[in-house]
């Protein structure tokens, strides 16, 4: 059928109804170095722009509309953005300009400020003699199981780490990772009595267990360090992005985000997607303010949001809760290591600790059940959680259970047992899948589609959308309406560089039918739209 509603001054095309197919399971499942000169940590000055896989250069097609007193600094061909910095005594209504300018110019999909995180720690007094964190989350009752295995690796995005700590370097990869801070191959601390941070959530993840020394984590992962914050705590947007996708490219099977702060931006989403995209399981910190919502990266729906709580499993004080929140993991006083500028060991609090004791119980799940995917390691973790009696803003589906998860057959966890008020099982019954053909002939043109629900109360839904790899085709979705997305009306969209998008929803609002619009930003060709639906 037809639809008379137009776009852009172009009628609508045709609606295809997708049928689902029941099925048992699912059906589916370079950084550029920067230019010397370019200041580590915050680069406040700078403006980060994307740019179209159709463009021939993305540095050209920047350069062309780079005002007299800036220059483009750092380039990432991968995650496709250019950065472009001022003069720091350029007024902020020059970048402004520039943002407002670019963005109106073909294959320019963005432009925004180079914003800065920080570590997401919150400094307190010690009050514990020794760990909890491992007892609490029972992964002591998992090395009966299994202590980990070497080959599944966690890959800590933070400050430099002091790798050859002696309860760190039997776990540190021989190549212990990389510094974006500084453009170097080594992530070492540059100030080991200020740069601690990274050193003690490597600790948290993966301190040596079973060495009779120290502290253990929560199984022996292989760890790498991607040094993206510097000695501050502090750390641009563009390194961070670089960072998790060069984690992602080294076969990173989780990927650590202890830090936060500022809003959604492109590029970071882009990062997270990437590096869902490659098999990631990236693991974030739900932030350190105490209020009601996620901080960002965490945010984004490709991160497993964490919040905090001490030993008594209350929410810590400083823990940031909310809707977002997965799972919750002990983050107060927390004892693991540190440089050994600072003496090797000390106990720090924040949502940055109880990240990677989640981090470290991924990994030592995987070590259990190697076959899981990302999706099917998140969804493990949380149908296997422990309802420690908080709400699910604060818990999520509860606190991460290292035996729980390492014990229970993935193809039995259902989450209908242990789970907290926000389990929601995802993944683990049922799936119908349905899938499409089409094609766009330029940017002008797109497609709308609808789903119709095949289960009651559906636990996720995952939009896909297989583009054509010189094109810029964009993905955008609808929920709770029978208005059809686009790129100006949209609950959940997809918009990387290229055409290889994919939207997950979890506890998708199923009142009415699922609205999906398929855009082309720029170019044509043909694409399969897929569509999972989770019982």
């Amino acid at each position: 059928m037809t639809d008379s509603n137009e776009r852009d001054g172009v009628r609508r095309r045709g609606f295809l109804k997708l049928t689902g197919v029941a099925a048992g399971t699912a059906a589916m499942g370079g950084v550029a170095a920067a230019r010397s000169g370019r200041d580590p940590g915050p680069k406040e000055d700078e403006v980060l722009v994307g740019v179209s896989v159709t463009a021939d250069d993305i540095e050209q097609e920047v350069a062309q509309y780079v005002p007299g007193n800036a220059e483009v600094v750092h380039s990432n061909e991968t995650l496709s953005y250019v950065a472009v910095a001022f003069p720091s005594e350029a007024a902020d209504v020059a970048r402004e300009n520039f943002v407002e300018a670019i963005t109106k110019k073909d294959h320019i999909k963005y432009a925004e400020d180079n914003e800065t995180l920080e570590t997401q720690l919150a400094p307190s007094d010690p009050q514990f003699d020794s760990q909890y964190a491992p007892q609490q989350v029972r992964s002591d009752e998992a090395w009966d199981t299994t202590l980990g295995d070497s080959s599944v690796t966690i890959a800590v995005v933070d400050t430099g780490a002091q790798y050859d700590h002696p309860d760190l370097q039997g776990n540190y990869a021989s190549d212990p990772g990389r510094d974006f801070v500084d453009d170097d191959s080594d992530p070492a601390p540059d100030v080991p009595s200020d740069e601690y941070h990274g050193t003690h959530v490597s600790g948290c993840a993966a301190a040596v267990v079973d060495n009779g020394s120290g502290v253990a984590g929560q199984g022996n992962s292989t760890l790498i360090n991607g040094r993206s914050l510097d000695e501050s705590g502090s750390g641009s947007t563009a390194d961070i992005a670089d960072a998790v996708q060069w984690a992602a490219d080294q076969g990173a099977d989780v990927i650590n985000l202890s830090l936060g702060g500022g809003g959604y931006t492109s590029t970071m989403k882009n990062a997270v997607s990437y590096a869902d995209d490659n098999g990631a399981l990236v693991v974030a910190a739900a932030g350190n303010n105490g209020t009601s919502s996620v901080s960002y990266p965490a945010a984004y729906s490709e991160c497993l949001a964490v919040s905090a709580v001490d030993s008594n499993e209350n929410l810590a004080s400083f823990s940031q809760y909310g809707d977002s929140v997965e799972l919750c993991a002990p983050g107060v006083n927390v004892l693991s290591t540190t440089t050994e500028t600072r003496g090797g060991y000390e106990e720090l609090s924040g949502t940055s600790m109880a990240t990677p004791v989640t981090s470290g119980v991924a990994g030592l799940t995987l070590a259990k059940w190697s076959s899981l995917t990302n999706l099917e390691l998140r969804d493990h973790l949380k149908a296997t959680a422990s309802d420690v009696g908080l709400s699910s803003t604060q818990q999520g589906s509860g606190q991460v259970d290292a035996y729980a998860a390492v014990t229970t057959d993935p193809a039995n966890s259902d989450g209908g047992d242990d789970g907290g008020d926000g389990g929601d099982g995802g993944g683990s019954g049922d799936t119908t899948t349905g899938s499409v053909d089409g094609s766009l002939s330029g940017y002008w043109d797109y497609d709308n589609y609808t789903w119709a629900w095949t289960y009651s109360a559906p636990s996720r839904v995952v939009v896909e959308l297989d583009g054509p790899a010189d094109a810029d085709f964009d993905l955008y979705v609808n929920t709770g309406t029978t208005q059809n997305a686009s790129p100006s009306n949209y609950d959940y969209a997809s918009y990387t560089m290229d055409s290889q998008e994919s939207v997950t929803i979890d506890d998708p609002d199923d009142s009415t039918d699922l609205q999906i619009d398929v855009d082309s930003y720029s170019g044509s060709g043909s694409y399969t739209l897929t569509i999972t639906e989770y019982q």
